[in-house]
């Protein structure tokens, strides 16, 4: 006895694509092929451009419609660009050009709250990206294609309805020729119901076996294997503007579609980026001006849409363009896994949380005062306080809301440190042998010798060698300040938190 995986496939079918991926064809507008009409924007269509109408038939009814030849190479990047941003909601997905795609969602389901949130939050998601779909979901693929086909987007969840919602859908979703669709008439089938009642075997010898076999393949009677999209190794992707952009704030939208399609691809692969890159087209011509790379950098791995989209958006906000835009493209940088995490009992995700939040921080004070303008410390193995840390590109520790973290970072034994140390020792004066910084200072911790540097010392803007004996005090007005005493007298270094 066979045995079938339990399956439930959502079908995309996009009837207009060879007219979307043309996003500048003015209006009425339509996509031709070998002289007669493949498919017609609205204001053509009500005016009685229909596909499989002569070329000039069409003039004859519309004297100044636009049209474009077919693009089947730009059809197949708009349906491989959809894929990758199917790949956010199931890794399954399938590709059957020219217009269709795929998805198998049955291990999907919990995490989305059910079949039907999953069906509208897809068909949302997929007219977001700049298509009109129509869709359906049912056990099988085949059956799937079918519903779509004749725009039934009523879910079948259950295998035992199929027969019952198949039975309902015209012939011409089997994309039969003429002759067969002649002969089943002669036999009075109008219907898939009809062709569901003849007998298998002499529908098999009268119309072929491959009829026969798709009949039982949408049934879920045999086995459907669908060979899976291959999801590519690198991210880059590019869209065409429907006019040219003079304001960088009005690629916002655009950048949006692509940065879905990125965490698609990222999430189908399991994986996160700490940078990407877009890149905006000018025009070309005898003022060609050079592409404009924008790129973008965050603080921890990530393959949130809204968190890319965020920083993305804070960018446009500084950027002045030095020419109008045509295209926007956008390429992954390296990649890393993205390790999983915990969700807490009463949903929250603790201290995950609010390294999270902090990261989100960070970036967005990036993005709105420059890279070079935000920076973790890392502590360097140097005695002398003003070597003793670095300016490094700021992460977050995983799991720590604590979170900035620098590679390289020791522990080494010594005193106390403070958090703010001055720019440069500020010298203080001295009234019977104590140090005084707005009254007399109490000493209470040390001295610690920090001396040595003359490894340096001939360098410029170095601090070369030192001797001094470093003091924490605390100040009339209780501050707590560290302070050290060296040949040329007493200074502030230091204040502590």
């Amino acid at each position: 006895m066979l045995c079938l995986t339990v399956m439930l496939w959502l079908v995309l079918y996009l009837p207009r694509l060879p007219l979307e991926v043309f996003p500048r064809l003015s209006s009425p507008g339509a996509i031709i092929s070998r002289e007669r009409v493949v498919v017609a924007d609205e204001a053509a269509t009500s005016a009685g451009v229909v596909p499989g109408l002569r070329l000039a038939e069409a003039w004859a009814f519309v004297p100044h419609l636009a049209v474009q030849e077919r693009d089947p190479v730009r059809e197949q990047l708009a349906l491989d660009r959809l894929a990758c941003w199917a790949g956010s909601f199931t890794s399954e997905v399938c590709c059957r050009p020219p217009a269709t795609l795929l998805l198998e969602v049955a291990g999907s389901l919990n995490l989305f709250g059910g079949a039907e949130a999953l069906f509208r939050r897809v068909v949302f998601g997929c007219s977001g990206q700049g298509f009109t779909p129509q869709a359906a979901l049912a056990p099988t693929p085949l059956a799937a294609q079918w519903l779509a086909l004749a725009g039934d987007d009523r879910p079948c969840l259950d295998k035992g309805e199929l027969a019952g919602r198949l039975g309902c859908l015209p012939l011409t979703v089997l994309g039969l020729s003429v002759q067969d669709h002649l002969r089943l008439g002669r036999f009075g089938v109008r219907s898939l119901a009809g062709l569901f009642e003849l007998p298998r075997a002499g529908l098999a010898r009268r119309l072929g076996s491959v009829l026969a076999a798709d009949l039982g393949r949408a049934l879920g009677d045999l086995p459907d294997p669908r060979p899976r999209f291959a999801f590519p190794e690198r991210f880059v992707e590019r869209l065409e503007l429907p006019a040219r952009v003079d304001s960088a704030p009005a690629l916002g939208f655009t950048g949006r579609r692509l940065v879905a399609s990125l965490c698609g691809w990222l999430a189908a692969r399991g994986a996160a980026i700490r940078e990407c890159s877009f890149v905006l087209d000018h025009p070309r011509g005898a003022g060609q001006w050079p592409v404009t790379t924008l790129k973008l950098g965050f603080s921890g791995a990530t393959r949130d849409a809204e968190r890319i989209g965020r920083v993305f958006i804070e960018r446009l906000q500084r950027l002045e363009l030095v020419a109008p835009v045509e295209q926007i493209g956008l390429q992954a940088g390296e990649i890393e896994a993205l390790s999983g995490h915990t969700a807490g009992l009463f949903g929250d995700r603790g201290e995950e949380a609010g390294g999270e939040s902090l990261a989100v921080l960070v970036e967005r004070l990036q993005a709105r005062l420059g890279q070079d303008r935000v920076h973790a410390l890392s502590v360097a193995t140097e005695h002398r306080p003003e070597n003793a840390s670095r300016q490094v590109a700021p992460q977050i520790v995983a799991g720590r809301a604590s979170g900035l973290r620098a590679s390289g970072m020791r522990r080494t034994p010594c005193g106390p440190r403070p958090l703010w140390l001055l720019a440069r020792p500020q010298p203080l004066s001295e009234a019977a042998g104590r140090p005084v910084c707005g009254g007399p200072l109490q000493l209470l911790a040390g001295p610690e010798r920090i001396e040595s540097g003359w490894w340096d010392a001939a360098e410029p803007a170095a601090i070369g060698d030192v001797r001094r004996d470093y003091f924490v005090a605390v100040s009339v007005r209780s501050e707590w300040l560290w302070i050290f005493r060296s040949r040329a007298g007493w200074f502030l270094h230091g204040v502590f938190a």
